[in-house]
């Protein structure tokens, strides 16, 4: 009895192989109709496509709903090093688990260029949730505008995505070593 089971597990599994690796064929028939097949066209077609399929497989690190929300609503924060307010806006993203772009003002001319446009000043942090944007960090209304994007309210178990780096102050000029004069 247990070996009839092991075999037909066997058999199952040999059975259910060729599933794994589907190969479909495409081709337009002499009336102009687009054929598909899992079996080769005749030798008379000239021009058909062969596709393979691995499987029914959804491919992608990511859930559905953040690729859906950062797809229709992509998140830009606009940071520099500016202390607690800009990294408390770091941290609430990486742990609710959203993909973002980072943009130091300090590090890129554009990205002082873009957060003047959007707001007049070049104050940061600036959260960009596809066109609704909030200057400084406010944890209700950054909340607010991630929910109506469609973002989850938290990341999933064991997928925080990898942060951005966060910003590195720029050394002032006065903190320039002074020159030591030659042996």
């Amino acid at each position: 009895m247990k070996s009839g089971l092991i075999l037909a597990t066997v058999c199952l599994a040999l059975a259910s192989a060729p599933l794994a690796a589907a190969q479909l064929y495409q081709w337009k028939d002499a009336d102009g109709r687009m054929i598909y097949s899992d079996q080769p066209p005749p030798p008379s077609v000239k021009n058909a496509q062969q596709k393979n399929f691995k499987g029914s497989v959804i491919e992608g690190s990511e859930p559905y709903a953040v690729r859906v929300a950062r797809e229709k609503h992509p998140i830009t924060l606009y940071t520099s090093a500016c202390g607690t307010a800009c990294d408390q806006a770091r941290q609430f993203l990486i742990q609710r688990g959203v993909p973002f772009s980072s943009k130091d003002l300090q590090a890129s001319e554009g990205a002082r260029n873009e957060v003047q446009k959007l707001t007049g000043k070049l104050n940061v942090p600036v959260l960009l949730v596809g066109s609704d944007k909030i200057e400084g960090f406010s944890d209700s209304q950054w909340q607010a505008a991630l929910d109506r994007a469609g973002y989850p309210k938290s990341a999933a178990p064991g997928s925080l995505p990898v942060p951005p780096p966060a910003p590195v102050p720029m050394p002032s000029p006065a903190a320039k070593p002074a020159a030591t004069p030659a042996p």
